[in-house]
């Protein structure tokens, strides 16, 4: 075991009480650096009350944190979860500012997609990306997403409806478990 002190791990039944006031920190520590590859948000976002709310189990969304000691320092999530002969899910991500350039996003994107394919069985993982964003790019690329395409006006983003670049990541060519 890594004597690192960062740890990733997925969230559990009582993420939401555990981490909604650690999570609730690194957005309002973070909200600068996130506003241009995120959307706009209401205040109560930004509360433990909000991220308590966001954090609660979902039957379609699978999240990890990235810790050091008590301190949230990234969040991935899996969203949109889809099964039959779909398989597939969103990734969405972010490193807080103070922790970024460190390879932490990779790492947890490999770890994110190992779980996709062998916890969830998930055939395919698809992620966008503002084309101006591109550190979360390479992130991508270096994690085998291949570029799948560009959608217009994608998502409402920092005010504006932004173009994204399309990322895939086929996990395996298995058929479908029942």
């Amino acid at each position: 075991m890594s004597a690192d002190p960062v740890r990733l791990e997925p969230d559990g039944p009582d993420a939401a009480a555990r981490l909604a006031v650690e999570v609730a920190r690194a957005l309002v520590r973070n909200r600068d650096h996130m506003r241009p590859w995120e959307p706009d948000r209401p205040a109560a976002f930004f509360t433990p009350e909000g991220q308590a709310a966001r954090l609660a189990p979902h039957p379609l969304t699978r999240r990890w944190h990235f810790t050091e000691g008590s301190r949230v320092i990234g969040e991935f999530t899996l969203s949109g979860i889809a099964l039959g002969p779909f398989r597939s899910a969103n990734l969405g991500y972010w490193i807080d500012e103070a922790y970024t350039g460190r390879g932490l996003a990779t790492r947890a994107v490999e770890e994110v997609c190992r779980a996709a394919r062998e916890d969830l069985g998930l055939h395919r993982v698809q992620a966008g990306a503002l084309i101006a964003n591109a550190a979360s790019q390479r992130v991508l690329i270096k994690c085998s997403f291949e570029l799948i395409g560009m959608a217009s006006r994608y998502l409402h983003i920092d005010g504006a409806w932004r173009d994204h670049r399309l990322f895939q990541r086929i996990l395996h060519d298995d058929p479908p478990t029942p």
